[in-house]
């Protein structure tokens, strides 16, 4: 399947509108992990998650099939960008102790995708994905996020976007899969952080290319009613939905 570069224009909202994943999801991920000496982070984006990564691993090699969000990276010493598509990359077989996708293998051609991770993974190593969805604010907020994402923004989300929808319960994975702990990444914003977030979306872009305007102006009036003081910061809850696999020990 040919990349498509849903998110080259919005890349730099992408850096500064996401917001931070737990800890203890890489403590977590790094325990289960059969060695720490070399991660791949596959669509990898600004490198967030490649971050969390390098805190447990001697090198991360992180990869993106854009150049534009690659350019955004957060750069760390351990870490090393490579623009390369996810169904094909030049690390060598059998060199990689764990694989990581946040909120990106939905893109992938998971057959080719899947195969590559098989190839480079060593025995007994680690695949682990993850998406979120809706963030939890308060009931009058949320019911207008919900508003803005389903009918708003109804068939402007891509085809392959019903798996976060399904937070990747539908998702293939012909993995033998690991039981995992729950999470949740966590944030303290204002209302102009929130509008950023909701800005960010590949859908309120192909939106406003459409329309000529800015899909939030469909929720607006309710959804700063429902917030209050636009500087007032509200704690900010988005649950994750991870699936972790491991691959054959021999």
């Amino acid at each position: 399947m040919k990349f498509e570069d849903y998110f080259s224009q919005q890349a730099r909202d992408y850096a500064r509108y996401r917001p931070s994943y737990p800890k203890a999801l890489f403590s977590y991920l790094a325990s289960v992990s059969p060695n720490r000496r070399l991660a791949w982070d596959c669509g990898t984006g600004n490198g967030q998650a490649a971050l969390g990564l390098a805190e447990y691993f001697e090198q991360v090699v992180a990869t993106d099939a854009s150049s534009d969000q690659l350019a955004q990276a957060f750069q760390h010493p351990k870490v090393v960008y490579r623009t390369e598509p996810a169904e094909k990359v030049s690390l060598e077989t059998g060199s990689v102790s764990q694989v990581t996708v946040a909120i990106a293998v939905h893109w992938f051609d998971l057959e080719q995708f899947y195969r590559e991770v098989r190839r480079v993974l060593q025995a007994g190593g680690i695949l682990a994905v993850w998406t979120y969805h809706l963030p939890v604010i308060d009931p009058a907020i949320d019911a207008q996020l919900m508003k803005y994402y389903s009918d708003v923004l109804a068939g402007y989300w891509p085809l392959r976007f019903h798996y976060v929808d399904e937070r990747y319960q539908t998702l293939p994975f012909p993995f033998e899969e690991l039981q995992c702990p729950h999470f949740d990444m966590t944030a303290d914003w204002d209302l102009s952080q929130l509008l950023g977030f909701l800005s960010s979306w590949t859908a309120a872009h192909k939106y406003e290319e459409e329309h000529g305007h800015h899909p939030i102006k469909r929720i607006w009036q309710e959804l700063a009613e429902a917030w209050g003081e636009p500087q007032q910061r509200r704690f900010i809850r988005w649950p994750l939905y991870l699936r972790v696999g491991v691959t054959a020990s021999g």
